[in-house]
């Protein structure tokens, strides 16, 4: 049985790969959402990260079709206690912003859709610098004492407005951020390492890495001269024409044979090793692309190892 990790302050306890569900409703439909989550569970996985905005960009969606397919899966298969489940506010169309009605009314509307009256882990989307973080932070705090919230986190805030947010919870006794999502991996270690990462270990925040694979680059399938079907193609190839892209694929393919594992395995093992970081996240659009990321709970990566994957990312 994996060892489950605990999540920054709360009290939630989670599988060391968060399985994204960013694609419930878009590239995966429907049948094939539920056999990547019963997959997912039976490999012992328990959390599950997805947004209320999940998948409005797609033509016809408008958003909240993620977390449909979600709660439709939780409710056949009636594991809701089981399933650490993680949305967001802020971006949905309809609810855009972090105002204190809006957060309060985009979580009524992420209940309904996910069937369930309570969250786990609920994280603020995109910052919005128009409210003060003291509106954001005393709505959260209303939720959490409403038992609709069971912990509160973060994604794409500024090691600025992190600080005065934790400052502030701490000052007046309220829910403080418990968990950070920020865009993290080998090829892309800059947003977060530093001041942000600094901030976060400071404070007692657990990493939940987003673009954990960067867009697929991080499996191993784009190389020079690859045809890869994929909506994401474009964007992962880039890192074929870097410097970093290529002696990091080089050393994850060396780490790899090593251990006999898959690449993007690897890869998700060197993230979820670093300081901080609680559970990347990765997604599955088909129930093949699963064990290679749920295999990052056995894989064990030695000292050599980690510093080669270090060294050729840095």
């Amino acid at each position: 049985m994996t060892s489950l990790r605990k999540l920054g302050s709360s009290d939630l306890e989670v599988f060391p790969l968060a399985l994204g569900g960013n694609v419930f409703g878009w590239t995966a439909d429907e049948d094939q959402s539920f056999a990547v989550l019963d997959a997912y569970a039976a490999a012992g996985g328990n959390f599950v990260d997805t947004a209320d905005a999940y998948s409005a960009w797609v033509p016809g969606n408008k958003g909240g079709e993620s977390e449909t397919v979600l709660g439709k899966w939780l409710a056949a298969r009636g594991n809701r206690s089981d399933v650490v489940v993680a949305t967001k506010v802020g971006a949905h169309p309809e609810f855009r912003g972090l105002s204190a009605n809006n957060i309060k009314a985009a979580a009524e509307e992420s209940l309904r859709r996910l069937g369930t009256d309570y969250i786990d882990l609920y994280y603020t989307h995109f910052d919005d610098p128009s409210v003060p973080v003291e509106e954001i932070i005393t709505a959260l705090d209303g939720l959490v004492k409403a038992g609709k919230v069971r912990a509160i986190a973060a994604s794409n805030l500024s090691p600025e407005r992190l600080q005065e947010s934790l400052d502030f919870s701490d000052r007046e006794g309220l829910a403080r951020y418990a968990a950070l999502q920020p865009h993290y991996n080998l090829v892309s270690r800059d947003t977060y390492e530093g001041r942000l990462e600094a901030v976060a270990s400071r404070g007692g925040l657990a990493a939940v890495p987003y673009y954990a694979l960067e867009s697929g680059f991080l499996t191993g399938k784009y190389r020079p001269g690859a045809k890869v079907d994929s909506v994401r193609a474009e964007g992962a190839a880039k890192h074929l024409e870097t410097e970093r892209g290529v002696k990091v694929l080089k050393a994850l393919d060396e780490v790899a044979q090593a251990h006999d594992a898959e690449v993007a395995t690897v890869a998700l093992a060197w993230l979820a090793s670093r300081p901080t970081v609680a559970a990347p996240i990765a997604s599955a659009r088909v129930v093949e692309q699963l064990p290679a990321l749920v295999a990052v709970a056995d894989l064990e990566l030695t000292d050599a190892d980690l510093s080669k994957l270090t060294k050729a990312s840095a």
